[in-house]
């Protein structure tokens, strides 16, 4: 059973900084490419961040590309998305999510990312 558990969301003041993190189990989490993808409350899903299977090549959206590191740590079969700069705008459920075959086939709960002062 394919499970994805995302934590580390809360309350933070602009500026600030924050590390999400997601859990994986039920598959072989080392051989997918990993994304973060975000909801604003009330309005539609924005992709974030994406990581390549063994983590030497990721790419973000420009609205956070220099502010945002996603990261995975295969041992542990977690991804992680370090947010440092953090804007109001940032505010938004965050989603772990698998690739299979270029789709998203499963998705975490999100995790609440609350940037205010």
């Amino acid at each position: 059973q394919v499970q994805l558990v995302e934590s580390g969301g809360g309350l933070v003041q602009p500026g600030g900084s924050l590390r999400l993190s997601c859990a994986a189990s039920g598959f072989t989490f080392s051989s997918h490419w990993m994304y973060w993808v975000r909801q604003v409350p009330g309005k539609g899903l924005e992709w974030v961040s994406a990581i390549n299977p063994g983590g030497d090549r990721a790419y973000s959206a420009d609205s956070v590309k220099g502010r945002f590191h996603i990261s995975r740590d295969d041992a542990k079969n977690t991804l992680y998305l370090q947010m440092n700069s953090l804007k109001p705008e940032d505010t938004a459920l965050y989603y772990c999510t698998r690739d299979w075959r270029n789709a998203m086939d499963y998705w975490g709960k999100g995790t609440l990312v609350t940037v205010s002062s």
